[in-house]
């Protein structure tokens, strides 16, 4: 039958406008199928590291940056909060409480006594040095435990400023990243073996796929010792976002002048968040031994993916002009807190091996 003039004469419609998160996650995704062609190009460049760089890039290129601070916001500020919480929960299955403890107590010892060292030292040099809001507590976590995802899970519980959260991520990449080139030039000056390059690699470089990097340098069995040892200082991820969750609250309450610890704004700090909980759940799944290998395998890949997107959500979110205004300052505070990690890591491998 022939078509009416009315029906022949219809206009087209087109496509609704993508709103509200749509256009920051397709730009996140973007971002990490990028992120992955450089791996790809240059695998000692790891995923998450080139991630960060490349939404700090995308943050500051003439042609994107209207788009990343304009309608791709919401959704990129989504990506660095949202699918930074599963990745950590999907972190967990990286880690076997038998693993852990097979390292023996004097390396669990040696990595307790890293961390703590770390994380005071940083803390502490980074109030004496005047950094605002929760830059120090952000990168001390950052160097002490897992580099970027930690940074992610203690802002959280912290409620920290996105701003604050980017430029601690931007710090901490960029020394995990020098570490990789770094670290292999001085195993052998500092009279390292296979299994103490492992173990300070693992004990001193930030995030796992720095580690990995790096470890694999000087040989398999060193990238087993580093993994192994890195994922021991993950472990520490759960108790150390309970603790700044307790201190939260603790000031919620002194500011609020009550004593039930809710904040002015009515809000009581988890003092360990879901996700933290999703994080321990799959420490304790990845112990039991009940999952087959291929869905290990296919939860890495996956959380490698959720963590690349936040990671490009948050290195969008870094403003170059503002981490000039404090940059000599907050340079200074990593290259102290490096010092710190890398030389008490060292002094415990010693002791230990």
């Amino acid at each position: 039958m022939a078509l009416s003039l009315r029906q022949r004469t219809a206009p087209t419609r087109s496509l609704p406008p993508l709103r509200g998160d749509a256009p920051g996650l397709l730009l996140a995704a973007a971002g990490v199928a990028a992120a992955i062609a450089v791996h790809a190009a240059v695998p000692a460049v790891p995923e998450l590291t080139a991630a960060v760089v490349l939404g700090m890039a995308a943050a500051h290129l003439p042609g994107l940056r209207p788009v990343v601070r304009g309608v791709a916001r919401p959704g990129l500020s989504m990506a660095g909060k949202r699918l930074m919480r599963l990745g950590i929960v999907l972190l967990g299955l990286k880690l076997s409480l038998d693993d852990v403890l097979g390292l023996g107590w004097a390396t669990v010892a040696m990595v307790l006594t890293v961390v703590a060292a770390t994380f005071a030292g940083t803390m502490w040099l980074g109030r004496r040095l005047g950094l605002p809001g929760d830059q120090p507590l952000l990168v001390a976590t950052g160097y002490s435990i897992c580099g970027a995802s930690a940074i992610g899970a203690v802002s959280q519980a912290a409620g920290s400023e996105e701003e604050d959260v980017a430029s601690s991520v931007a710090l901490v990449t960029l020394c995990g990243t020098l570490a990789i080139a770094v670290l292999p030039l001085l195993q052998h000056p500092l009279g390292l073996d296979e299994v103490g390059f492992g173990r300070w690699v693992g004990a001193s470089v930030h995030d796992v796929g720095q580690v990995v990097a790096t470890a694999q340098t000087g040989g398999a069995g060193a990238l087993r010792e580093a993994v192994l040892v890195k994922l021991m200082r993950v472990a520490l991820l759960a108790p150390l976002v309970a603790g700044v969750a307790v201190m939260v609250r603790r000031n919620a309450r002194g500011a609020a002048g009550t004593g039930d610890g809710v904040s002015p704004s009515g809000s009581r700090p988890a003092i360990l968040p879901l996700f933290v909980a999703g994080f321990l759940a799959m420490i304790a799944l990845r112990t039991t031994g009940v999952l087959p290998e291929r869905a290990l395998t296919l939860a890495g890949n996956a959380q490698e993916l959720l963590l690349a997107a936040a990671l490009f959500g948050l290195g969008s979110a870094v403003h170059l002009p503002t981490m000039v205004r404090t940059g000599g300052r907050i340079a200074l505070l990593g290259l102290g807190s490096w010092v710190v990690v890398a030389g008490v890591s060292y002094a415990g491998v010693l002791l230990t091996t």
